[in-house]
């Protein structure tokens, strides 16, 4: 079976790595979130491809889930001592990647190529793309105006209050051919446990792509569990966007694109409201503490994209 899994985030990589155990590393795909990247001391950043690529790796740092274990961080504080900037913390193994893949972008290397190469060199046989070779940067507009994801996300800490999220620069940016086709080719395609509107949206939002998901079986894994997200700001922001804090808002913020969604056991009682979206609901252990939980959950995904049919236009397997 060949699946493409949307991700971005710890949770997202995670799920991917189950995935990574799961099949055999050709029948994998990861379509990775590139609204978070940015430029930072004149290199570019790609947070999510990076701790996607790491955990597939096996060198990623369990603890906190992105950048790489037993790293340091000497030229971050000697950026520091010398007035540079230190609120993002690049450690110097780290850093490396990113000095990597700037050059070979100023050699006129896609993206894509890019993160082949890097995947490559780390051991990772399963494709990584990112979900597009343009760029795309992810505004939150807050009650202290208008931030960089980054910006709002490592520097502020989430603490501002979310009014709205855009995409800056979605209506010219076009997925890479590479994703196209993976979609289009997959048997089944599973949203990640990733926050709904800066890891999955952005992919979503690019042109042609919701409607290729829509062809194919399509299941997700909420990032709520309890009313909680396991990581990152997605609670906070549903809150805040005046949305439903639960595993059954996430579910009715993807009802239409997919055919099924899988809730955590502490969010059973929510089942028969996801069905109300015209769901299959599965309930089951979805936080992944090991990499046996990440490869059970995978499991799950996987049985029951066998049971679901696209939600338009498409050829269930």
């Amino acid at each position: 079976m060949k699946v493409v899994v949307l991700a971005g985030g710890v949770g997202g990589a995670r799920l991917a790595h189950g995935f990574y155990q799961a099949l055999e590393p050709e029948n994998l795909t990861v379509i990775v979130n590139t609204g978070d990247d940015f430029d930072h001391i004149g290199l570019r950043i790609c947070p999510d491809l990076d701790t996607v690529t790491y955990t597939l790796a096996g060198i990623a740092n369990r603890e906190t889930g992105w950048g790489i274990a037993a790293d340091t961080f000497e030229v971050l504080a000697a950026l520091e001592r010398v007035g540079g900037p230190s609120w993002f913390r690049l450690g110097d193994r780290d850093l490396a990647t990113h000095l990597q893949r700037t050059a070979l972008l100023s050699s006129g290397l896609r993206l894509t190529e890019v993160t082949s190469r890097i995947c490559a060199a780390l051991g990772v046989k399963a494709r990584v793309l990112p979900m597009t070779d343009d760029t795309v940067a992810t505004k939150v507009l807050t009650t202290e105006g208008e931030l960089d994801f980054q910006d709002y996300f490592v520097r502020r800490r989430c603490e501002p209050v979310v009014q709205s999220i855009r995409f800056a620069g979605i209506e010219a940016a076009l997925p890479s051919p590479e994703v196209s086709e993976a979609i289009s080719e997959a048997d089944g395609i599973v949203i990640a446990p990733s926050n709904p509107f800066v890891s999955i949206e952005p992919i979503l939002a690019l042109p042609g792509v919701r409607e290729l998901v829509q062809s194919r079986p399509a299941v997700a894994v909420s990032p709520i569990v309890g009313g909680r997200a396991i990581k990152g700001p997605a609670a906070k922001m549903l809150l805040e966007l005046g949305l439903e804090v639960s595993a059954a808002g996430v579910a009715k913020r993807y009802a239409g694109v997919i055919g099924g969604f899988i809730l955590d056991q502490q969010d059973g009682s929510l089942a028969r409201e996801v069905a109300g979206e015209g769901l299959e609901a599965v309930v089951t252990q979805t936080i992944m503490r090991s990499d046996g939980e990440r490869e059970s959950l995978a499991v799950s995904c996987l049985e029951l994209l066998g049971r679901v049919a696209p939600t338009r236009g498409g050829v269930s397997h």
